[in-house]
């Protein structure tokens, strides 16, 4: 495995393309798009954003590859994907705060897992349009971002980000806070308007 990692490397903008739609259907490649995308930023300036953009494409090309699979192997494969005391804690915090435990991952560039909540949206019934946009959402801004910095900051850039590593997760922990709040908010704007509806009332 490690010397079919070092060949995609070696193939540049194209190898990253690979590289992240392997790490996305699952298959564990730690912090390798995060590197080598920094590293082709600052060897090739004119190359980051482009390689950032092949980056998101991939991820979520392998992202909703691992959604269908899930959505295919139903409860089965759910059970063998989140098996375990912490499998089981990832399906209820995904229970509980649904696509936002999809995409603080996919943006986090503190690893974080996301395996368990990909398999919950496929199982669960999340719709492949909202899946494919929570990943997105979390994707575009943290490999775009990741190839600015490299542009900027080059070999640095990792001991950047380890410096600030308790920045991001405070400010991933206030994001991940304030979304949970506005979807609670709008659920209870839901059952206000289904409650005052002509049918509901006619029910009662």
């Amino acid at each position: 495995m490690k010397a079919f990692l070092a060949w995609l490397v070696t193939l540049g903008p194209f190898g990253l393309f690979l590289i992240a739609t392997l790490d996305s259907t699952g298959i564990p490649i730690p912090g390798v798009v995060d590197t080598l995308l920094v590293v082709i930023a600052n060897r090739t300036p004119a190359l980051g954003y482009f390689c950032a953009f092949l980056a998101t494409v991939g991820s979520l090309i392998g992202s909703m590859i691992l959604f269908m699979i899930a959505r295919k192997g139903g409860q089965r494969y759910l059970e063998e994907a989140t098996s375990g005391e912490r499998g089981r804690k990832f399906r209820r915090w995904f229970s509980h705060y649904g696509l936002i435990t999809v995409f603080v991952p996919s943006l986090s560039v503190i690893p974080m897992p996301l395996k368990a909540f990909v398999a919950c949206s496929g199982v669960l019934g999340i719709r492949p349009l909202y899946f494919a946009l929570a990943i997105l959402a979390g994707r575009i801004p943290r490999y775009f971002f990741l190839a600015w910095l490299g542009q900027e900051m080059g070999d640095h850039a990792g001991e950047w980000i380890k410096a600030h590593t308790l920045h991001f997760g405070l400010g991933l922990a206030a994001l991940g806070l304030v979304l949970l709040m506005l979807v609670r908010l709008g659920n209870k704007e839901s059952e206000v308007i289904d409650t005052g509806s002509p049918s509901a009332s006619a029910s009662r």
